[in-house]
């Protein structure tokens, strides 16, 4: 797909005109893109998460917005749509991941018309994605922003079950608040997904990964995090600015933990780490050293003086470690 700055616009309106036909959901599921009139220094491709919708990502994306990024999260294949989705009739998702994989490439070719770098990020499944382009396509993205991806299931047996059962499942928690998506789907749906966060734990051993930020939660029930931690140890050892930051339990930051609507209080958390990645250039071994010691009292400017790194780190930086790494609530835990 080959696109022009020109016609981004009309495509963005297609795309809107055309989920208004097709029918959606609910106005939550609809694609959210909040563009300025110009290209930008960055732009973000925001990925939501299984069975859910952009709705996930608007508070981050106002976030970037207003920091003066364009931001696109569209509505992926199968997801949003209207219909009496049940057990007997199962949502539309699909179970190629060809079809998400395409997708997300379609879309990065979009972005690359809106700014001069793009950041990828994703949530769950999307974080999945996200990772999949970081290894794969890491000359054409500039940060990766994976939110607890899916790379396996907190219980290994719910990977033995979703790997041979055709079975529909339904979501525990169907009808909490602000989920605004499917309450259920059939696990080959979702199979495809396990199958790639394997293969990238795999691929990260001999590929070069975009910087990626890891962000997990110890209230997350969800995903295996021994997972998610071996695969950032992987990554981390061919590329050194990566990061990894993982929300203590006290916090009760569950899988969906991108917007307070999906009962996440700390919802600016999220953010301020997000763009404190995206805006620095920091190693892992530098934010750990920063991390460690601004936890021990050592003021921030001090901090910045003694490592030589006052031109590396940036506002956001400070925000997030002044006003957030001193709580005994939060940690910044080293992968195993």
């Amino acid at each position: 797909m080959t696109i022009n700055i020109q016609k981004t616009a009309d495509i963005l309106e297609e795309i809107y005109q055309s989920e208004s036909i097709i029918g959606l959901k609910n106005e939550a599921c609809r694609s959210k893109f909040f563009v300025h009139p110009h290209s930008t220094d960055k732009v973000c491709l925001f990925l939501h998460g299984f069975t859910a919708g952009p709705y996930q990502f608007e508070p981050i994306g106002k976030a970037f917005f207003h920091q003066g990024y364009n931001v696109l999260v569209p509505l992926q294949p199968g997801h949003g749509l209207s219909g009496a989705w049940n057990r007997k009739n199962p949502p539309p998702l699909p179970t190629n991941i060809q079809t998400y994989q395409q997708f997300v490439l379609d879309w990065l070719e979009i972005a690359k018309t809106l700014g001069k770098e793009v950041v990828v990020g994703g949530l769950s499944t999307g974080g999945t994605l996200a990772a999949w382009l970081a290894l794969e396509y890491p000359q054409l993205i500039d940060r990766a922003l994976l939110f607890t991806p899916y790379l396996g299931s907190h219980q290994l047996i719910f990977d033995w079950l979703i790997k041979i059962l055709p079975i529909y499942f339904e979501w525990f928690n169907k009808d909490a608040s602000g989920n605004f998506g499917y309450k259920g789907f059939r696990l080959p749906a979702l199979r495809i997904f396990l199958d790639l966060g394997e293969t990238l734990l795999k691929r990260a051993e001999n590929s070069v990964a975009a910087p990626i930020l890891m962000v997990c939660s110890e209230g997350d029930r969800a995903v295996s995090r021994d997972k998610q931690q071996d695969f950032f140890t992987t990554v981390l050892q061919q590329q050194p600015k990566s990061w990894y930051y993982c929300f203590d339990d006290s916090l009760h930051i569950e899988h969906r933990m991108m917007t307070k609507l999906e009962d996440n209080d700390y919802e600016e958390l999220v953010i301020t780490l997000a763009k404190a990645f995206v805006e620095s250039d920091l190693t892992w071994t530098q934010f750990q050293q920063m991390a460690n010691r601004i936890v021990q009292g050592e003021s921030y400017e001090q901090i910045k003086r003694e490592l030589n790194i006052d031109g590396l780190a940036s506002q956001q930086l400070s925000a997030m470690m002044t006003q957030h790494l001193g709580c005994d609530r939060l940690k910044c835990i080293k992968p195993r």
